[in-house]
């Protein structure tokens, strides 16, 4: 799957979110990707309001397969589904919750943790926060993502938008 069809899909799910007004960022790796931090992604990680969750499920529904979400220890979402949309896998995650030393961490989607925003094929894209990744990184013991975010961060450099 190249990165130009996954963007593809991501546009196609945009226009469904964007055009019944639902709260949602992109996260993961193609948020680093979004913001020119890293030169590839895997899939699509979208945050949602986890109170929009049976009407996301209904919007994909007529673009996509769900798949039975594989259960993790370390994460405790109030939402998750796993979804297929022309080859493209894509994790939706809403009120996010890590599990981390002992301690359940959650982090509902927020309005004022979107960052930015870029267009893509006409449609609006919301970016969620890079701060917000770092965190959630670091509780998931991701150390790699963390040193390029803290790299990004140290550098003093603005991060280009598209």
């Amino acid at each position: 799957m190249t990165k130009e069809a996954k963007l593809q899909v991501l546009a196609r799910i945009a226009r469904l979110l964007n055009e019944e007004e639902i709260l949602w960022a992109v996260g993961g790796s193609a948020l680093l990707y979004l913001k020119e931090i890293v030169s590839d992604f895997h899939d699509l990680d979208l945050m949602i309001d986890e109170h929009a969750e049976k009407q996301v499920r209904s919007l994909l529904a007529k673009i996509g397969t769900l798949h039975s979400a594989t259960s993790s220890a370390q994460f405790h979402s109030r939402c998750f589904m796993e979804w297929t949309v022309d080859g493209t896998e894509i994790d939706i995650i809403g009120g996010l919750v890590i599990e981390s030393e002992g301690h359940a961490y959650a982090f509902p989607l927020k309005p004022e943790e979107i960052e930015d925003y870029i267009q893509l094929e006409g449609e609006i894209i919301p970016l969620h926060s890079l701060t917000c990744w770092e965190q959630y990184y670091t509780l998931m013991g991701r150390t790699e993502k963390v040193e390029i975010l803290r790299r990004v961060r140290s550098s003093g450099k603005s991060i280009p938008t598209q």
